[in-house]
């Protein structure tokens, strides 16, 4: 059975979560009708107000596998006790498939269960969190007392913004990835803050990369993020944010009036400690020799950091309309960069 509201291909649309409940539990289904009505109307409890989602119910394990496969949710909420099977076994099945691996899974305990919880093997169970749930009769219809379900309803948010952070993230730096960076920065420009928006990339990075291999191309790459997340952790004041784009583009956030320093500090860091990365006779030469991507033989300085700087300033006159054009103005601020020899950074002037 499902509580798909009306309008469900427009709610997608609109980023609603997809959740899937499968349970036998007649109290734990009507929690979860109460929170979020099928017809997407107000919560039937009062107080509570949680954000839209789309919910489809299930009371057995087959049914969830049968269509898992060809239409995952991003979240699922399931019973310890199925039918079937158990619920250790059901997200066992779905996180035991790579692809999906990234899908929130809860595990609802009966408290009958919870004497068992001690011994559990919690590193072998991939179930993102659990919570324990009072005992009623097989017959029960009436949704769980509103401490009860608020707790429910926070431990589904709570579940479903863990994994998107995961999902997002750079799995190499472990950095906030494109779209936490759009909401990030998208979110000062709609409160009119003031912000300096670095983009910083690697000069000579594939050269490097191509001679001396994935491995040591990794460490510059995480060496780089610690140097950016330590350099803005040391800011004063806010917004300070740090993300990774991809490759080797990174972007941070400072305050305008600490963006200089930052930058100013992260280009000397990085001139200092990145020659060690060389071999001697590279580091010597202040140079190596490789293939460009055109297959001809030339020769690369050192990596080098480049970086743009596009400041917000509303009160001031300069307001950013939106991400996209703070991507843009960095963009052409980076080319201006990417000429100069050796690291730099270049701040957009036009704001000026």
């Amino acid at each position: 059975m499902s509580t798909r509201p009306l309008g469900f291909g427009e709610a997608a649309a609109a980023g609603v979560p997809r959740c899937w409940l499968v349970t036998a539990d007649g109290c734990l289904a009507a929690t979860v009708r109460a929170l979020w009505p099928a017809d997407g109307g107000s919560p039937a409890m009062p107080g509570i107000t949680p954000r839209p989602m789309d919910w489809r119910v299930f009371d057995n394990g087959r049914a969830v596998l049968e269509q898992f496969f060809l239409d995952p949710p991003d979240l699922l909420l399931v019973s310890a006790a199925l039918p079937d099977m158990s619920g250790v076994s059901l997200i066992q099945l779905v996180k035991g498939e790579n692809v999906y691996r990234q899908v929130a899974t809860l595990l609802a305990l009966n408290v009958t269960d919870a004497p068992g919880v001690a011994g559990v093997d919690w590193q072998g169970v991939e179930a993102d969190d659990f919570m324990v749930l009072p005992a009623v009769p097989d017959a029960g219809r009436a949704p769980l007392p509103l401490p009860l379900a608020t707790e429910l309803r926070a431990r589904v948010e709570l579940a479903l913004a863990r994994a998107g952070r995961a999902l997002d993230a750079s799995p190499l730096t472990k950095l906030p990835g494109n779209t936490s960076i759009i909401k990030f920065i998208q979110g000062l420009i709609d409160r009119r803050m003031d912000f300096a928006l670095a983009y910083a990339d690697l000069d000579n990075f594939k050269a490097f990369n191509d001679k001396y291999g994935f491995s040591r191309g990794d460490e510059v790459l995480m060496l780089t993020a610690r140097l950016l997340a330590t350099t803005v952790r040391e800011v004063r004041g806010q917004p300070a944010f740090v993300g990774h784009v991809g490759g080797d583009d990174y972007v941070f956030v400072t305050p305008v009036d600490q963006a200089e320093d930052a930058c100013r500090r992260v280009v000397g860091a990085f001139d200092a400690i990145v020659p060690g990365f060389y071999d001697a006779d590279d580091r010597a030469r202040g140079a190596i020799v490789a293939h460009d991507r055109q297959g001809q033989v030339r020769t690369f300085p050192l990596m080098a950091v480049s970086i743009a700087v596009v400041c917000n300033r509303p009160a001031a006159g300069f307001a950013l309309a939106h991400y996209g054009e703070a991507s843009y103005r960095a963009s052409q601020v980076k080319k201006l960069a990417k000429d100069r020899t050796g690291s730099c950074y270049v701040f957009d002037r036009r704001q000026s």
